[in-house]
């Protein structure tokens, strides 16, 4: 994923948690949640609902 998006993202953190929560978050707004799916996402899915926030 940072290879995809290298040049166009200027951070990337990993915030470690309890309970099996899996969040992914761009410029404050969360565009992913684990807990709410109940699946761990596809690196494919994350880059494809990054991609939809630069449409």
């Amino acid at each position: 994923m940072l290879d995809h998006f290298r040049g166009k993202v200027k951070e990337v953190n990993l915030i470690t948690s309890s309970g099996g929560v899996f969040e992914v978050t761009v410029n404050g707004q969360k565009i992913y949640s684990k807990k709410e799916t109940g699946k761990f996402p596809a690196a494919k899915k994350i880059i494809d609902l990054m991609e939809q926030m630069n449409d």
